[in-house]
């Protein structure tokens, strides 16, 4: 058997409220949310947060192969899956590779590894940008998850991959040329009419693939970048309207690339044993996958869900939100830019750097942060013992609110926090207002992007308070 053993997703914490959109411009926006990517995160960085979530939900389960999918990438030639991969602190055997630059990526990488061998880490990823109060603005959303796929000697699968349907054609319906700032689309009825028959195909294709009937499915996810398309055709399927799967469309927007791996995680997060899963993807032509839940469904722990993190949000103005994207310019930091990061200096101290991983005295116990050679209690030296604390809560001993420190974002709040079991680090706080920060605050940390120097992001991890599903305004 082979198919899914685990699912994770990162929804970012901000959520602009479409409406503000309309009271700023006079136009464009509409009714709900959107998910916002803060100013300290990129595609790499929400794809590390939801790989994260999904090896939490998979327990003992060792990795062959890391595929990012995005049509954002935060760089160009250099693999952005190697940053995930040492995030993660996979072994230098696990292959990393990019699988990116057009929407049809994320259906197309799971496919492929739903057909292959090995257990592989699936991550997809996307920031969905438009002009200001264009519809791509306002439908668009943030986010990233995450799917564990292999057979059930690797370990428990909760999905169980049954069957595919495919029909590819060529259709000039969304296109970005390399470097545009925003995507374009042709007349929303030629794509509504061109994707039409390539839907039927491609579903009834997996049907039969499948040896299953319509009346067989019990959760249809569909989705695509061309909502006319997707809501004209899904009436047409024939599938009952309480088995549509969410699309997120009010809370959290399109996602782009990581969409189809999104509602696919909402669908398992709702569905019991035994029920058929049929996911539909509009993207130059339709790619349609069928998973059967197992019984194994029902005690798959699963950590930060996308409902949870979807109630958890909090709010960001509109204003934060187009400088946050330079679509505004704001005056920037009265300090001096930030040096570019040294990329010799970051592969001496990677396992710090992306792995968030210090060093314990073995005579003492203490544990070093960042990782030294000499003990602090006891003064041994070359004692030590690596300890990875990237997934270890802690608490705020004290902190200081920054107001003049450079910042794409201040102002900006440092904490001294001290993690369960020992160690304390100094550690930029994030997705918080400064109002909100108070001493003996429980954080976690989280992988993000210091800030971008010379072209090259300077990634680090710094800590954000660990929430119940209680949204709070961040203006």
């Amino acid at each position: 058997m082979r198919g899914i053993i685990a699912a994770g997703v990162h929804v970012p914490h901000h959520r602009l409220d479409r409406s503000e959109i309309a009271a700023l411009f006079g136009k464009g926006g509409g009714r709900g949310t959107r998910s916002v990517a803060s100013y300290d995160e990129d595609t790499t960085t929400m794809g590390a947060e939801a790989a994260r979530n999904a090896l939490r939900n998979a327990g003992d389960v060792t990795v062959d192969s890391l595929w990012f999918a995005t049509s954002t990438p935060a760089y160009l030639e250099k693999t952005n899956a190697t940053a995930i991969h040492a995030a993660l602190r996979l072994a230098p055997s696990v292959g990393a590779l990019d699988m990116g630059g057009a929407l049809r990526s994320g259906i197309g990488t799971l496919r492929t590894a739903l057909t292959g061998l090995g257990t592989i880490l699936v991550v997809s990823s996307d920031i969905r940008d438009g002009m200001a109060t264009s519809s791509d603005e306002a439908a668009g959303g943030d986010g990233a998850a995450a799917l564990l796929v292999g057979d059930d000697t690797a370990g428990t699968v909760i999905a169980e991959y049954v069957g595919s349907g495919v029909a590819t054609d060529e259709i000039l319906e969304r296109w970005r040329i390399p470097g545009a700032p925003r995507s374009r689309v042709w007349e929303e009825r030629f794509g509504e009419v061109a994707y039409a028959p390539l839907i039927q195909e491609a579903f009834a294709a997996a049907l039969a693939d499948a040896g299953i009937s319509t009346d067989d499915v019990d959760h249809l996810a569909l989705t695509g970048m061309h909502s006319r398309a997707v809501q004209r055709n899904r009436a047409r399927l024939g599938v009952a309207t309480d088995k549509i799967v969410d699309d997120l469309a009010g809370t959290v927007g399109n996602t782009g690339t990581a969409h189809c791996a999104l509602m696919l995680a909402s669908a398992l997060e709702a569905a019991g044993p035994n029920e058929v899963i049929m996911l539909v993807v509009l993207a130059d032509g339709v790619e349609a996958v069928v998973l059967r839940t197992t019984e194994a469904i029902v005690d798959h722990d699963v950590s930060s869900t996308v409902s949870a993190q979807i109630a958890a949000g909090g709010s960001v103005s509109y204003g934060k939100y187009l400088s946050w994207r330079q679509m505004v310019a704001v005056e920037p930091p009265n300090r001096p830019a930030p040096n570019r990061p040294s990329a010799s200096a970051a592969h001496r101290r990677g396992a710090w750097k992306f792995g968030f991983v210090g060093t314990r005295d073995r005579s003492s116990q203490m544990i070093h942060l960042p990782p030294a050679r000499v003990s602090e209690k006891g003064g041994a030296v070359d004692d030590m013992e690596p300890v990875a604390l990237a997934d270890t809560e802690g608490t705020i001993a004290s902190f200081t609110v920054d107001k003049l420190v450079y910042s794409p974002s201040p102002p900006v709040v440092f904490a001294v926090v001290d993690f369960d079991g020992g160690g304390r680090a100094p550690l930029e706080l994030t997705d918080v207002a400064a109002h909100e920060v108070e001493v003996g605050q429980r954080v976690e940390p989280t992988f993000r992007r210091l800030y971008t120097s010379d072209e090259i992001h300077n990634y680090f991890w710094k800590a954000r308070p660990v929430r119940s599903a209680d949204p709070t305004r961040e203006d």
